[in-house]
């Protein structure tokens, strides 16, 4: 089984499984008490921080250690937000960012705060100048991502953190799936990051807080962790973190090189050897082992479990899996085409023979999925000179099948009227659109749905 998910999951470092075993019989003590075991467990925590502060390029007091990236990224937010009160309560966010800080988001507009989302183009980057011109005089924080989870784009955080420098705005930035290839540039305020992202066990965070920051951690007082992280130390893991996240930075830059040329083979075979593909993200500025793309005129879930029974794990952003019924906010604020969305992303130590057998398989997955996907068939009806495709009921990507099928039976200039229920529909129909030179008119009101209208151009 070849492992293509590590963007979620990066399979356990050997480094950090033999950490994890050895500091399991010497820091199970409460790292608080001045009796011998305490003070072991102590120096397996303090040797853990002085390592993960140079990783980071931080000071060792303004590191501290959380349960999850997610729970840092909550702690970081709102302790910088309490903080910050009095000067305002502007929060500033991408568009793109992780889930933990659009919840973050959410909860504080809910509490009567504001939020500027900050657009991104179609390949995933925000734009530096819409970050300066988003600040004002009451933004008490702007958080931005150091690369995209989905897509792999890598955001220009040096910049928007110099901006915000200047205006005295903190900056957090989520580093959860660049770390482990190297420190985040830029003159930052905080970071966050997970160690499960780059080998460590699961259920390790990082949350740094530079100094001079006002924060103010929210919830009970601890006073574990500077009181920014509540509850007793997992040392073990902690130690285990550490561990692989200075041993995959010691092999970054070679395995870098070799993961980049697996992922440009990927990148630029896909599109070769399946019709009606669409690479996403930024094609430089981006991360080494992530590559993403979509395939018209396909379920992702129904690929996704047939690339499983081929033999290889990969994600999918798309609006067609088990755990949601709408396209990934992701590739919604990228306007892309969501159906049949594949995420690869490869491990350290990814053979080239996997990747060279992924692309052998993936074309008759693809079109095995399509072969099955093409049978249903929408109600078409002649409105004037327009064409109606009936698509209510129908998920996504059938609407979009429905219109390719129709679309040349209009004249150049004539229109169709997609009637859909489907809440994919309205990023995929003008993806479609975008990828098929049409013109994509707009939504109409529709006694049921809505109405996507489409006008031939070629």
């Amino acid at each position: 089984m070849a492992y293509f998910d590590a963007a979620s999951a990066a399979p356990l470092h050997p480094v950090a499984r033999q950490a994890l075993l050895a500091s399991v019989d010497e820091g199970w003590a409460d790292p608080a008490r001045l009796y011998r075991e305490g003070r072991r467990a102590r120096m397996l925590l303090d040797a853990a921080r002085e390592a993960v502060a140079e990783a980071v390029g931080c000071r060792a007091d303004e590191v501290a250690f959380t349960s999850s990236g997610t729970r840092a990224v909550h702690s970081g937010v709102s302790g910088v937000l309490a903080g910050r009160r009095r000067v305002g309560r502007h929060l500033i966010v991408s568009s793109v960012e992780h889930s933990s800080v659009l919840h973050s988001a959410e909860a504080h507009e809910a509490d009567g705060g504001t939020v500027t989302q900050v657009p991104v183009d179609r390949a995933g980057a925000v734009d530096p100048s819409a970050y300066a011109a988003a600040l004002r005089e009451d933004t008490a924080l702007a958080c931005l991502q150091s690369a995209n989870h989905e897509v792999g784009t890598v955001q220009p955080v040096a910049e928007v953190a110099g901006a915000c420098r200047a205006a005295g705005v903190p900056l957090l930035v989520d580093a959860a799936q660049s770390l482990g290839w190297g420190p985040v540039a830029g003159d930052w305020s905080l970071l966050t990051a997970s160690a499960h992202k780059w080998g460590g066990p699961a259920g390790v965070g990082l949350l740094v807080v530079r100094k001079g920051v006002r924060f103010a951690p929210q919830g009970p007082a601890d006073e574990r962790e500077s009181g920014r992280a509540p509850g007793f130390e997992n040392i073990p893991a902690i130690v285990a973190a550490a561990a692989s996240l200075r041993a995959v930075r010691a092999e970054a830059a070679a395995e870098a090189v070799r993961l980049r040329e697996l992922t440009e083979r990927i990148r630029v075979r896909v599109p070769d050897l399946v019709p009606d593909v669409e690479v996403v993200g930024e094609p430089e500025r981006r991360l080494p082992g992530i590559v993403t793309f979509s395939c018209l005129y396909v379920d992702g879930e129904a690929l996704l479990h047939e690339l499983d029974r081929e033999g290889f794990s990969v994600s999918s952003g798309s609006s067609c899996t088990s755990s949601t019924l709408t396209p990934s906010h992701v590739l919604r604020a990228m306007g892309v085409l969501s159906e049949g969305n594949v995420r690869v992303s490869l491990p350290p130590g990814t053979p080239a023979e996997d990747v060279d057998r992924f692309l052998e398989v993936l074309p008759g997955a693809v079109a095995g999925v399509r072969e099955k996907l093409g049978a249903p068939t929408a109600t078409v009806l002649r409105h004037e000179d327009a064409l109606v495709v009936d698509a209510l009921g129908k998920l996504c990507p059938l609407p979009v099948i429905e219109l390719a099928k129709v679309i040349g039976e209009v004249p150049v200039g004539g229109t169709v009227r997609v009637l859909a229920d489907d809440e994919a529909a309205r990023l995929d129909i003008p993806a479609w659109c975008e990828m098929r030179g049409q013109e994509y008119v707009g939504e109409e009101p529709a006694e049921k749905g809505t109405a996507y209208v489409v006008r031939r151009v070629l």
